[in-house]
């Protein structure tokens, strides 16, 4: 028996009782923990963090617990345990999907670092045929974002999540197309960072779609204020003029350059 997960156990008891105490807890969550082994398992806790149960329980500790956890994990990660740290993640996000950092570093864990645990385990990348490379590469970049889309379900305004998404495809992935998708969806929220819009427009101009891209950052370009450095209207301009020289659009047609409060005074 894993003393880690004996430890947990003893643990969650813990905050059960604390949680008894202050305020009423329903009768099968108790009658739950009566009747299992001394160590939980894994696939029982995540049955009841889906009902909800062990998350009462815990109620305020949850944030402790999986910060515990996380630590850990970092353990798991040191030995490279595949296996465990996917555990851990899983659990981890289950138990405390508020912050963003389990889930941002659980996904990219999933798809930088595990498909070389995976090759060393198989015997590395000399023993490793290059199509079974590729194949485990894969996996774990959709792994990832597998990761990122249950991240969405609880951060649906957070544009980091489709942004990771969007990163994951068109670098890792080669899949231009499904990045378009992802920056598109994070540019057009409210809290977007103006880079968003800016690769966007990018991708649309390695997909030789110029005409999209120009009418793109045309749009957004008079939002933006020339004198708030993240907004970066003056690299917005340089790339739209460059789209302007590519499509010969007259002179009298192009974008004006926005002007800044000193030149307004």
């Amino acid at each position: 028996m894993n003393p880690f997960w004996k430890s947990l156990a003893l643990v969650l008891v813990a905050a059960f009782l604390v949680g008894l105490l202050a305020r009423p807890v329903e009768e099968p969550a108790w009658q739950w923990v009566r009747e299992q082994e001394p160590a939980l398992q894994l696939e029982s806790l995540e049955d009841l963090l889906g009902q909800g149960i062990i998350v009462g329980v815990m109620g305020g500790f949850r944030s402790i617990f999986a910060n515990l956890l996380w630590i850990r994990g970092s353990e798991y990660w040191k030995e490279q345990d595949l296996p465990g740290m996917q555990t851990m993640i899983r659990l981890v996000t289950a138990i405390d999907p508020r912050p963003s950092f389990f889930w941002m570093n659980g996904a990219r864990i999933t798809s930088l670092d595990m498909p070389h645990w995976r090759i060393r385990e198989q015997g590395g990348r000399q023993n490793v045929p290059e199509v079974v490379q590729e194949r485990i590469f894969e996996e774990q970049n959709l792994a990832g974002i597998e990761i990122l889309h249950r991240a969405m379900v609880y951060h649906p305004n957070n544009p980091q999540y489709p942004l990771e998404i969007g990163l994951i495809k068109a670098r890792r992935m080669d899949d231009l197309e499904g990045a378009l998708k992802y920056y598109r969806k994070a540019s057009e929220m409210p809290n977007a960072p103006a880079y968003a819009a800016r690769v966007y427009a990018q991708l649309l101009r390695r997909l030789g779609r110029d005409q999209e891209a120009y009418e793109w950052l045309a749009g957004i370009y008079p939002t933006l204020d020339p004198d708030n450095i993240y907004d970066r209207a003056e690299v917005m301009l340089r790339r739209i003029r460059e789209l302007e020289e590519d499509l010969n659009i007259p002179p009298e047609e192009r974008i004006p350059e926005l002007a800044r409060d000193s030149a307004r005074k």
